[in-house]
């Protein structure tokens, strides 16, 4: 049963997802003017930004085991709080080499927020016993689109990008911190392993590493998206400037919307059939863009980046959701989230290579193949993943509470 406790619980994790896109959408719109002020190039700012992500994936295991000894709640209360304000220190950065050392903080910051966030949302989706997982990632895009929006008001207002990212951080950090006092404690464990209504407690390696390669296959094929559909549009169709934005535009907001409705999707299918559904979407859309290089140019090619935005968008909710119900703990999730940020890494030099030897609508084939490995296995080990959780529970209510319960 839904209490008010678990309501007020579901609005917290909501302005933590929202306020982190916000954050994470700011400091984008901030590249230009830091790489004019420091005159860095775009190599050198490059190597800013894979710092970021370097750093981020550094801290991202140990995020999950200070979620595992601290709970989710208390990581999310304190780094969480700490990861908004640090959007100050790239702001006052004075040289690159000093803008190298804020990204590394920042990325460290990025990391705990990251699984932090995920494992509570898991955690009160348990509680619920209903899909809400996804419509927090749809907040956290929607954060990140509101940013954008908010950064090009505030700069043609005349105001500086300094200013915007202060203000931006230190109001993120206060609503953050007010947004994590309702949030829920962490389950008892029993001694045995199993938490109160049976579910075990952590994975196997061989169901971690099938639900990993899932993860990587998910990331990827956004990655895919957010870093070649312009390109895409631009060289292979030869769209204009004025076009050609618009390939990730229009996946970005099939994305979004289908993360705001991707847990009425999953209650009516269940995660297995959502994520043969997601896959099979996402292949479509891929399949769509690959086509239009040879016929029906733009239009065809947004319809399958429509597509594959309304795919991608319940993959990584639906595995993590999956992940969670398995009693998977915040290592287990911090696992998936490294495999989602090493996708994000790879995928810029996986296609990159393959288009420079061939064309990038071949190099569009990698996200392609890992949409038919989604949506083949995906179902499978979701399937394998609910079944653990039921069987364990079964062993658990067989064997009687543990002794002294």
């Amino acid at each position: 049963m839904t209490t008010p406790r678990m309501r007020r619980a579901r609005l917290g994790v909501f302005g933590c997802f929202a306020t982190s896109g916000f954050v994470m959408g700011a400091w984008p719109a901030a590249y230009p003017a830091i790489e004019g002020r420091l005159d860095l190039g775009e190599a050198r700012l490059g190597i800013v930004l894979l710092v970021v992500e370097l750093f981020s994936l550094c801290s991202i295991i140990a995020a999950g085991r200070l979620c595992d000894r601290l709970s989710s709640r208390t990581v999310l209360r304190y780094a969480g709080t700490t990861a908004q304000a640090l959007l100050i220190v790239p702001a006052l950065a004075p040289s690159y080499q000093t803008l190298l050392a804020c990204a590394a903080l920042y990325g460290l910051g990025i990391g705990f927020v990251d699984v932090s966030m995920n494992a509570q949302s898991v955690e009160l989706e348990r509680r619920y016993e209903r899909p809400i997982v996804s419509s927090f990632h749809g907040l956290w895009s929607l954060g990140g689109a509101a940013a954008g929006a908010f950064a090009v008001l505030v700069f043609s207002l005349g105001v500086g990008y300094q200013a915007m990212l202060i203000g931006t951080a230190v109001v993120a950090a206060v609503v953050f911190g007010l947004c994590t006092a309702p949030l829920l404690p962490p389950p008892r464990t029993h001694a045995n392993g199993t938490r109160p209504d049976g579910r075990p407690v952590g994975l196997g390696p061989a169901l971690l590493a099938v639900a990993a390669v899932i993860a990587f296959g998910s990331a990827f094929v956004e990655a895919g998206a957010a870093d070649w559909a312009n390109l895409h549009a631009a060289r292979v169709l030869h769209a204009d400037d004025a076009h050609a934005p618009l390939s990730y535009t229009v996946f970005l907001i099939a994305m979004t919307v289908f993360r705001l409705l991707g847990d009425p999707i999953r209650g009516r299918l269940g995660p297995a059939r959502s994520l043969l559904a997601a896959g099979t979407c996402t292949l479509a859309g891929y399949l769509l863009v690959i086509a239009s290089a040879a016929a029906g140019g733009l239009p065809l090619a947004w319809t399958g980046w429509i597509l594959a935005g309304a795919g991608s968008a319940i993959l990584i909710p639906v595995m993590f959701s999956a992940i969670g119900a398995a009693g998977g703990t915040g290592s287990d999730l911090a696992a998936m989230s490294m495999c989602g940020s090493a996708a994000f890494l790879i995928c810029p030099a996986a296609v990159g290579y393959i288009a420079e030897a061939t064309d990038l609508t071949a190099g569009l084939l990698v996200p392609t193949a890992l949409a038919v490995v989604i949506a083949l296995a995906g179902p499978v080990a979701v399937r394998r993943l609910l079944r653990q959780r039921t069987s364990q529970a079964e062993a658990a209510a067989t064997a009687g509470p543990p002794p002294g319960v």
